[in-house]
């Protein structure tokens, strides 16, 4: 492996570790306080000079464990963030920066994400509302929703992390990206759901059927994008259509492939691309339509005009 390829998958590691990190529910040391006989959980953290308490709940055995294993898992995942620092300087990396207006879109999208993530959602038929979907991204469960919708939700919530992480901000939009991003998207229903698919599959809704794809045409044709001259929201539509149409993995293609044009359009500081709730339906006939035929045009000016959000 080449000291390129060590310091892209040291990098998406990183960032991975990262955002298991941001998806723990409670940071800090629990701490149990008592008050006129009744016992309290907090969780205890070290803020500059000062040291803060934020109070969690009555205490339970079952939550006063939840805590503690909690404080276990955000110290072996911080360990392993050091080891991969290290790792990464050993092998010459040196952390770039982002420019202001890249920095400002990470911050724009953060502050929309749990909206985009609710629109990829009801894309994808997930059966949920705002204010479930916000609650599964705030504390990782919700009542009256199946488990594997939640788990849904969950995975684009830690994609959308990975790639608004500032280290993979500074990578290329390449295949590899992508791949990571479906991996992420198909976390607990595919063992390998990051690797490009062997087996046919079948679009609902259309007679269209994707040839299974070659990784090294895959490849060029996403290259071939990223090198064209076209502008920045139009590349990002490109490698969003192709990644939908050509189904490169198993499953996850309509929400890797919006993630996956975010990363290439956030780090170049253009907004990002969603689906909105109310153009879903609309959406779906173009998206079959630009299956069934080669006409990509109208589709296109879909997602430009009433899915692409600047600032």
């Amino acid at each position: 492996m080449s000291a390129f390829d060590e310091i892209r998958e040291e990098l998406q590691k990183k960032a991975d570790l990262q955002a298991r990190l941001n998806l723990l529910p409670y940071e800090g040391t629990p701490e149990i306080k008592e008050v006129s006989g009744q016992k309290y959980l907090y969780t205890r953290k070290r803020v500059g000079s000062r040291v803060t308490s934020t109070y969690v709940g009555k205490y339970s055995e079952e939550l006063h464990q939840l805590l503690l294993r909690n404080t276990a898992e955000a110290r072996s995942i911080r360990k392993d963030l050091r080891k991969a620092d290290k790792k990464l300087a050993a092998l010459g990396y040196e952390e770039g920066e982002l420019s202001p207006r890249v920095i400002q879109n990470i911050d724009f999208a953060r502050a929309n994400m749990k909206s985009n993530i609710y629109d990829q959602a009801i894309l994808e038929g997930v059966a949920t509302s705002f204010p479930q979907t916000e609650e599964i991204i705030e504390n990782g469960k919700v009542t009256g929703m199946t488990a594997m919708d939640v788990q849904k939700i969950l995975n684009l919530k830690h994609a959308w992390e990975f790639v608004l992480d500032p280290d993979i901000m500074q990578a290329d939009s390449n295949y590899y990206v992508l791949c990571h991003i479906a991996k992420l998207v198909n976390e607990g229903f595919f063992s390998e759901g990051g690797r490009i698919r062997g087996v046919p599959v079948t679009i609902g809704g259309t007679s269209y059927v994707p040839p299974i794809p070659v990784e090294s045409i895959v490849r060029e044709r996403i290259d071939d994008i990223l090198a064209s001259d076209q502008s920045t929201i139009d590349k990002a539509v490109s490698l969003c259509l192709y990644s939908m149409k050509t189904q490169i993995f198993i499953d996850g293609n309509k929400r890797a492939a919006v993630i996956y044009a975010n990363h290439y359009l956030i780090s170049h500081g253009e907004g990002f691309l969603v689906i909105p709730e109310g153009h879903v339906p609309e959406f779906k006939k173009l998206l079959i339509a630009f299956y069934e035929g080669d006409n990509d045009f109208i589709i296109r000016a879909f997602l430009k005009d009433k899915c692409w959000r600047n600032f």
